[in-house]
């Protein structure tokens, strides 16, 4: 019989010290095996919703190592299962998917990929956002827990998850019957590498952890005409300027000063040439905030924005803009039992000093969708390190800036922060599925 979630949670007051030996041991031999996949993986990405030959390579790793591999689940998506006995059931997701971002870091060991986007542009691909890392991480935390079945008990569910960076992978895996194909989890997991943590260090936030983002796009309609006659027209840029100053009340009117939101205009377009007054303007957004609440307030008051203004102007109606939104993805909810459950893990793990008690940021995660259904699965998303600690020195001491995530000079130091991302993931997974 499963445990209940509640039981689940509450097992360890404190971790078994044979927990932080086995994966400590397993990260230090199985190291040269990790670092060549990490290797091969870095040099061979793939855009979003085209990682055929990466969902193939890691699909053969989790096969090789025992687990039921049923790959193509909402796109290139796989699932490797591997049961063990009676337990609860948890789940661990690693992303797949590069960026179109062409690497500059110098390494010998760069990128130079080139894949095809949706418009059939051929450009150039990089693991910018360490999704290489994630995948081997899994991996060397999949041969752990295989060669170590004495030391847990239930199933665990290894995810292959495509399309990350487009937002669109989570949904289509969940979609195509994921927990109704597969046994469906107690707990959700994941980590993600931080462009500003040392690497040997991890970093967790209790509760809202990443944020609520959508893509607005504002189709703004006019009357053009004449530079020189203005008064014959309903200029389309002057009333794409009122929308953009009239947006920002939406954070410092209308949402509580207690509150996060971003309202951020990326892309304004209108016009051919000096002289001319243009009929159309476009404005593109992004909208970032935690709460569902604060989301769907700021998201209908973008619309109720564009058309006061189109009004204040005499436009008729069927001129008014035109709001549509895209590339949704909810906040990431980190739960706080399970948050400080995998906090103490980590800290016997990795030590104490080594565990960081990080804010929330307004970056998106698609992550969040495992644990967005009707049971509410306690999830658990955290930043593994992996910034060399000379660099976070210099940078500590305002000597260097660090590259972000999504940079092209992104580069992680792939020897503490592989082995710290395989520890990490194996003694949290042992401590959920503990016996």
């Amino acid at each position: 019989m499963k445990l209940s979630v509640r039981k689940a949670l509450g097992l360890s007051a404190a971790v078994a010290t044979v927990f932080s030996q086995v994966s400590f041991a397993q990260a230090q031999d199985d190291y040269d095996y990790l670092e060549a996949l990490y290797l091969h993986l870095h040099q061979n990405p793939e855009l979003s919703f085209h990682e055929e030959n990466t969902a193939a390579r890691l699909a053969l790793e989790l096969r090789n190592t025992g687990y039921e591999v049923t790959e193509n689940v909402g796109g290139h998506g796989l699932v490797a299962v591997l049961k063990n006995g009676e337990g609860p059931t948890l789940l661990i997701r690693a992303d797949m998917d590069g960026l179109p971002v062409k690497e500059q870091t110098g390494l010998p060991y760069a990128s130079q990929a080139k894949g095809f986007n949706d418009a059939g542009d051929e450009v150039s691909v990089m693991h910018a956002c360490g999704h290489d890392v994630h995948m081997t991480s899994l991996v060397g935390t999949a041969r752990a827990m295989a060669a170590d079945r004495s030391g847990w008990s239930g199933t665990l569910v290894l995810i292959g998850q495509p399309a990350e960076e487009r937002v669109g992978g989570a949904k289509a895996m969940l979609a195509d019957g994921l927990y109704e194909r597969f046994p469906k989890p107690d707990f959700n997991i994941a980590l993600h590498t931080s462009a500003s943590l040392p690497a040997g260090q991890v970093g967790l936030t209790a509760g809202y952890a990443l944020a609520n983002v959508d893509s607005v796009d504002i189709a703004i309609k006019g009357i053009g005409g004449h530079g020189a006659y203005p008064h014959t027209t309903k200029d389309p840029v002057v009333l794409a300027s009122q929308i953009v100053i009239a947006l920002q009340t939406l954070v410092s009117r209308e949402t509580s000063p207690l509150e996060s939101a971003v309202v951020t205009v990326g892309s304004i377009h209108s016009g051919t040439k000096h002289n001319i007054i243009s009929s159309s303007a476009h404005l593109q957004l992004t909208v970032r905030s935690y709460t569902d609440e604060v989301r769907a307030n700021l998201l209908s008051g973008i619309k109720r924005i564009a058309e006061a203004q189109a009004h204040s102007i005499g436009l008729p109606e069927e001129l008014w803009p035109e709001v549509t939104y895209s590339e949704a993805t909810p906040s990431t909810y980190n739960n706080p039992v399970l948050a400080r459950r995998v906090a103490d893990v980590l800290k016997d793990e990795l030590g104490s000093d080594n565990v960081k008690e990080l804010t929330p940021v307004m970056g998106a995660e698609d992550f969040a969708y495992f644990g967005r259904t009707e049971d509410n699965i306690p999830s658990v998303i955290y930043w593994l390190g992996a910034v060399s600690e000379a660099d976070a020195e210099l940078a500590a001491a305002g000597e260097k800036k660090l590259p972000s995530l999504h940079s092209p000079f992104f580069a992680p130091d792939r020897e503490p922060t592989l082995k710290t991302g395989t520890r990490s993931l194996t003694a949290v997974a042992k401590s959920l599925l503990q016996r």
